[in-house]
């Protein structure tokens, strides 16, 4: 009998449809977060990706995971190694949420999780996604709503945005068959867009005029920062523009088909379904 499926981040942008998806194959799904609450009927569990203290409840009954570092930590690789260490000591097969561009440099923190993992001894997965469509609400939205501006440094570059829910979609299927296993995938939308050309796809969709500001890296953490994002954070955010402003987020897969057997999803499909969202 299989056990259950740890998802850690169950309230996020990514694990709150993964649980749906897993829950909807019949699969019994802890739901990590810090809270402990339950999510969508999935059973809840505390955990805390930087206290390994709430790991050993986390992992009871557990065979399988999706490990993750939520939105606002940047100590990647100190973070994520006792969760890998933590599943590699139980045997539990690890589906690992990357980044794109990591396999890069085997230097960058991401990456030296990857190869933790990839040598621990256990069934593992990468998911490296590109930058996600959602930041347009989760993190443009109030430069949109306050000046109808999109203010970031990607300069011209342009980014082959995905929406969570495909990353999602993946996550279900490499963690309910192994026919993926021991494998990285590239995850991206359809397509690679500007920012200037997302921004006129949001205008059009809320009817009010949204342009997008090239900026330089310090007037961006003060907005965020402005913002309430902390400053530590918003520089992290700022350092990752610079593989926009490179090019090197234009790249287009069809891994997401390979996992799911359906295209990805079009940034102009996900402003239409939440254009009420960007609105309000």
């Amino acid at each position: 009998m299989a056990g259950k499926i740890l998802v850690i981040g169950a309230t996020g942008n990514v694990g709150r449809p993964l649980v749906k998806a897993l829950l909807a194959r019949g699969e019994a799904v802890k739901a990590a977060s810090r809270t402990g609450k339950p999510v969508d009927g999935a059973e809840g569990v505390v955990f805390d990706v930087a206290d390994p203290m709430t790991f050993p409840k986390a992992f009871e009954d557990v065979d399988r995971a999706f490990v993750m570092l939520p939105s606002g930590y940047t100590e990647a690789k100190a973070l994520l190694l006792p969760i890998i260490e933590a599943a590699a000591t139980r045997g539990v097969k690890v589906v690992l949420q990357s980044v794109l561009g990591v396999d890069a440099d085997d230097s960058i923190p991401y990456r030296q999780a990857e190869i933790a993992l990839e040598t621990s001894g256990v069934r593992w997965v990468v998911l490296r996604p590109n930058w996600f469509t959602d930041n347009f609400v989760n993190y443009w939205k109030p430069g949109i709503d306050a000046a109808g501006v999109i203010a970031v440094p990607a300069a011209d570059g342009k980014t082959s945005f995905i929406d969570a829910r495909d990353i999602a979609d993946s996550a279900a299927a490499a963690l309910t068959t192994d026919r993926f296993d021991g494998k990285a995938f590239n995850l991206t939308g359809p397509e690679a867009l500007g920012y200037a050309e997302s921004a006129a796809l949001i205008s059009e969709a809320i009817g009010k005029p949204v342009v997008y500001q090239a900026v330089d890296d310090d007037s961006f953490v003060g907005i965020l920062v402005g913002a309430g994002v902390p400053e530590v954070y918003a520089r992290f955010l700022a350092s990752i523009f610079h593989p926009v402003r490179e090019g090197w987020t234009a790249v287009v897969t069809d891994d997401v088909r390979t996992l799911t057997g359906h295209p990805a999803r079009q940034v102009a499909a996900w402003v239409k379904e939440n254009a009420a969202v960007l609105k309000s």
